[in-house]
């Protein structure tokens, strides 16, 4: 019932790798109406997945924001593993990215912030006055 109910709220997302039932359910559930969030950088901080400046003399990198909806951060967290194990484009995504000096957390770091932005999009776009 539940990949039903996704895939007619959410089609074009149900046909991307890595985006699962549960975790397009656990995003309506957030989001729930259009007036609820501003923009896309609200809802990645509402998902915990806005860079956060964790900046020292020389060194300048980001981390990943602790706060938000923990849910919806590991929804975008289990979306971001998938998409790294069997998505070719984020495959290739990651070898430069690794290339580039990157650690594996900051690339995820990356990787969680791109789905919360297309999730936003998606989400914006589709009718859930529709949905139960």
């Amino acid at each position: 019932d539940l990949e039903t109910l996704t895939r007619q709220t959410l089609p074009d997302l149900h046909t991307q790798t890595g985006y699962g039932p549960v975790s397009l359910a656990r995003a309506i559930c957030t989001y729930s109406t259009h007036a609820r969030i501003r923009n896309a950088d609200a809802f990645a901080a509402l998902a915990g997945t806005c860079p956060i400046p964790a900046s020292s003399g020389k060194h300048q990198r980001m981390r990943l924001n602790r706060g938000g909806d923990r849910r919806l951060n590991a929804a975008t967290y289990t979306i971001a593993l998938t998409r790294m194990h069997h998505d070719a484009a984020t495959r290739d995504y990651v070898t430069r990215r690794r290339a580039e000096g990157k650690t594996d957390r900051e690339i995820r770091r990356c990787l969680k912030n791109y789905i919360a932005r297309n999730l936003y999009r998606a989400l914006k776009r589709a009718d859930l006055s529709q949905t139960p």
